[in-house]
């Protein structure tokens, strides 16, 4: 799935894209710039909307230019030297 079509997605399970950007404490302009892949969708903004959406939206599909999995593996790598 494409960022704007994932964030189309979000929109419509979130209402519309004027509740989205009230939602997310952004102008409706900016939401509506994400759904047509004017700009993308920011790396912060991709967390809150996944976790808005229950995950059915996910943040790979919101920011897959975003190193996911990279932060993900030092986030494990360093709870378990923390764990040691």
């Amino acid at each position: 799935m494409k960022s704007a079509e994932a964030a189309k997605e979000a929109s419509r399970l979130l209402g519309s894209q004027v509740e989205m950007a009230r939602l997310l404490q952004v102008t409706a302009p900016t939401v509506n710039q994400w759904c047509s892949g004017e700009r993308p969708v920011p790396a912060k903004r991709a967390v809150q909307i996944e976790a808005l959406t229950g995950g059915v939206v996910n943040r790979t599909d919101l920011c897959p230019s975003f190193p996911w999995g990279q932060i993900a593996s030092a986030s494990v790598e360093a709870s378990q030297q923390s764990a040691a």
